[in-house]
């Protein structure tokens, strides 16, 4: 009983890390001071091709549809997640399996700084945590993820 209930109570503390972690709210007037977002990104959707071309098992036929961004974003340091500041764009990506199959949309942000993408939530290779970052983020960007 005492066992169930311990395996119960980390398998309860884990889920709220990783919940409570998506947190996104805007930084404090000090943060704010301490960040350099970089210039605005004219050319995100190229960036953001560029960055997935070796990370995708299909680049060329992969579907990337730009939903929202870029828009500057603070991520607060989570459990699973590190600080991450820049042009944030939320996109749905589908990529094709080794078999060459769609596996089907899933969200991901990514972040851009300097013309080039620094971290990313979400997509085909991130695993469930990525993707509940992602959700949050696209809507928090103004898109409702699925």
């Amino acid at each position: 009983m005492r066992q169930k209930l311990a395996q119960v109570l980390v398998v309860v503390a884990a889920l709220a890390a990783v919940l409570g972690g998506c947190n996104t709210s805007p930084p404090t007037k000090d943060q704010m001071d301490a960040v350099n977002y970089g210039p605005k990104p004219d050319n995100y959707q190229q960036i953001i091709h560029d960055y997935l071309r070796n990370r995708l098992t299909d680049p060329t036929t992969a579907i990337i549809d730009f939903k929202a961004g870029p828009r500057q974003m603070y991520q607060k340091d989570a459990v699973v997640r590190d600080m991450q500041v820049g042009w944030a764009v939320c996109a749905m990506v589908n990529d094709k399996n080794t078999r060459g199959a769609y596996v089907g949309f899933s969200p991901a942000v990514y972040f851009i700084r300097n013309g080039k993408v620094v971290a990313t939530n979400g997509g085909p290779s991130d695993g469930p945590d990525g993707g509940q970052f992602a959700r949050r983020q696209c809507k928090e960007l103004g898109y409702a993820a699925p």
